[in-house]
C-alpha cells in the first residue's frame, strides 16, 4: 500500500495506457485477415501513422535512456547522432522507400530475407539472411530490455527482474494477439507520448542544470572540461562508426524496413518522410544534450551513463510527480515500439524464412496456420529474450551500435545495391553477407584494430565481394525483373 501511495500518478498513466493497448490488439485481431496482413499490415496503411511508426520503433529505451545520457561519458562530439539520425532516416526514405514498397508488393515479399531470397533468386542467402536478422535481433532486444529494466527498478522501486517480466508479458500479449495492424496504431500514439516526454525530460533537466548558459560552466570545470575534445572519450573515427553503425539501420534493418512494406502509395511514402523527419529531427535535438547537462545536476560520479536519466528521473527535484510519470509511461512505450516490431520480425521471419521453406509446403500452407505459428514464436522468443536481459552482455548503446553494425555491414549491398544495381547476383549476396558478418566479429583480433570501428572495414569488405561477384556474372532474369517492377 505504501509504494502504491508513492506511485499512484504512473500506475494510474500505466493503466491507460494498457487499456489502449488492449484496443489496438483487438483492431489488429479484427484487421487481420491473413499473413499480409499479420506481417506487413496488408499493404495498405497511410503514411503519417507509418511515419511515427518509423519514428517511434526507432526510439526505443536505447535512445531515451541510452542515447539521452551518452554524451555524459562521450562528451560533446556524441551530438554528432542528430544530424546522423536525420540524414539516414531521409535516405531510406528517399531511396529505399519507393523502390523496396513497389519490388516486394510484386513479388509477394513481407520480410527482409525473402525479398533477398526472390530478389537474387537464392534460397542460400534468404536462409542465411534470416539467421542474421534474428542473431541481431536478440542483441537489440536485450538493450532493450536492459533499458527499461534500470528504469523501472530505479524510479518505481521494481526488482529489475520484475520489471523485465511485466515488460514481457505486456509486449508479447498485444503484440501476438494483434500483429502488425496493432503494432503500428500503438507506435502511432508512442511516437506522439515520446515527443512530449522528450520536451518534458529536456526541460526538466536544462532548468535544473541553470540553463542554457550552464554548459559553459561544464565546459570549464577541471574534471568535464575533456567532454569538448573531439577524442573526448575515444579515437574520433571510432566514435564515427558508432554513429554509422546506428544510424545506418535506418537504410537495411528490417523492423524500419517493413514500414516501406505496408505502405499504400506513393503518396503515403511523401508523408511518411515529411512526419518522421520532423519527429526525429525534433526530439533528437533535446534529447542528446542531456547527458551533458547531467553533469551540472548530478555531478560525474555515475558509473555508467545508463543510469542518467533513470537518475533524473528519480530526483524529485528535477521534475514535479506528473511529468516524471509521463515520462516514465514514455520510457515503456519507447521500449515497447521497438520490442513489438523486433519481436514481429524475428517472429515472422523464423516462420516464413526458416521453418516454412524447410516444410517445402510454404505456398500451398494454410494462411491462418502460418499466422498462429507465428503467434507461438513471437512469445518463445519473447522469453529466450528475457532470460539473456538478466544478465546483459554489454551496455545499451554497446549492444544497439553492434547490431546495427551486423543489418549495416551484412544487408548495405543486398538492399540498397540491390535495388539500384541490376548486376547483383545470389552468390554475391552470399558472400557479402558472410563477409560482413564474419569481419565484424572478427575484427578486434587485427593489430590495431581500436583505431577504427569495425562498421567500416566490415561495410567496405561486404560490398567488394558483392560488387565482385556480380562483374564477375553476367545479369541474372531477377535482376532484369527488378528494373521491371521499378
Amino acid at each position: 500500500m505504501a509504494w502504491l501511495q508513492t506511485h499512484w500518478i504512473a500506475v494510474a498513466l500505466l493503466a491507460v495506457y494498457g487499456a489502449l493497448l488492449v484496443r489496438h490488439a483487438i483492431e489488429g485481431r479484427r484487421g487481420t485477415k491473413g499473413r499480409a496482413d499479420y506481417y506487413v499490415g496488408g499493404r495498405s496503411m497511410g503514411g503519417v501513422v507509418l511515419g511515427l511508426s518509423f519514428f517511434a520503433t526507432y526510439s526505443s529505451t536505447n535512445s531515451f535512456v541510452g542515447f539521452s545520457g551518452q554524451a555524459y561519458t562521450y562528451g560533446a562530439p556524441w551530438l554528432l547522432l542528430a544530424p546522423a539520425v536525420v540524414i539516414f532516416s531521409l535516405s531510406a526514405w528517399i531511396w529505399v522507400a519507393p523502390r523496396l514498397r513497389a519490388f516486394t508488393g510484386a513479388v509477394d515479399s513481407v520480410t527482409l530475407a525473402d525479398y533477398v531470397g526472390f530478389r537474387f533468386e537464392s534460397r542460400a542467402a534468404r536462409v542465411l539472411a534470416a539467421i542474421i536478422v534474428i542473431f541481431a535481433s536478440f542483441l537489440y532486444m536485450i538493450a532493450v530490455f536492459k533499458g527499461i529494466g534500470n528504469l523501472l527498478e530505479i524510479f518505481l522501486d521494481i526488482p529489475y527482474r520484475g520489471a523485465i517480466g511485466f515488460v514481457f508479458v505486456v509486449v508479447v500479449l498485444y503484440t501476438a494477439v494483434g500483429g502488425f495492424i496493432s503494432v503500428v496504431k500503438t507506435d502511432a500514439v508512442q511516437g506522439i507520448v515520446m515527443s512530449i516526454a522528450a520536451i518534458l525530460l529536456f526541460w526538466g533537466t536544462l532548468n535544473s542544470a541553470g540553463g542554457l548558459g550552464a554548459i559553459d560552466a561544464i565546459r570549464a570545470a577541471p574534471d568535464t572540461s575533456g567532454l569538448f575534445r573531439w577524442d573526448a572519450a575515444m579515437p574520433f573515427p571510432v566514435l564515427v562508426g558508432i554513429i554509422v553503425a546506428g544510424t545506418l539501420k535506418f537504410i537495411v534493418d528490417p523492423r524500419q524496413l517493413s514500414r516501406f512494406y505496408a505502405l499504400a502509395d506513393p503518396q503515403a511514402v511523401r508523408r511518411g518522410l515529411i512526419v518522421s523527419t520532423i519527429a526525429f529531427l525534433g526530439v533528437y535535438t533535446l534529447l542528446l544534450p542531456i547527458g551533458l547537462y547531467a553533469h551540472a545536476v548530478i555531478g560525474s560520479g555515475l558509473a555508467e551513463s545508463d543510469l542518467v536519466v533513470p537518475t533524473l528521473l528519480g530526483d524529485a527535484g528535477i521534475l514535479p510527480a506528473l511529468p516524471a510519470a509521463f515520462i516514465l509511461v514514455a520510457m515503456l512505450a519507447a521500449a515497447m515500439s521497438s520490442l513489438d516490431s523486433v519481436l514481429l520480425v524475428m517472429a515472422s521471419t523464423w516462420e516464413r524464412d526458416v521453418i516454412s521453406l524447410f516444410r517445402r509446403v510454404e505456398e500451398g500452407r494454410d494462411e491462418g496456420r502460418a499466422v498462429a505459428h507465428t503467434r507461438l514464436w513471437v512469445a518463445l522468443f519473447a522469453i529466450i529474450t528475457a532470460w539473456l536481459a538478466l544478465n546483459p552482455p554489454g551496455s545499451i548503446v554497446t549492444l544497439t551500435a553492434f547490431s546495427g553494425g551486423l543489418y549495416a555491414a551484412c544487408f548495405f549491398p543486398a538492399v540498397v545495391l540491390g535495388l539500384l544495381w541490376r548486376r547483383g547476383t545470389g552468390a554475391g549476396a552470399v558472400a557479402s553477407l558472410l563477409t560482413g558478418f564474419t569481419v565484424l566479429l572478427c575484427w578486434d583480433l587485427v593489430p590495431f584494430s581500436d583505431a577504427v570501428h569495425e562498421v567500416f572495414p566490415a561495410m567496405a569488405l561486404s560490398l567488394a565481394a558483392y560488387v565482385g561477384c556480380g562483374l564477375a556474372a553476367p545479369p541474372l532474369a531477377a535482376a532484369k525483373r527488378l528494373d521491371i517492377k521499378l
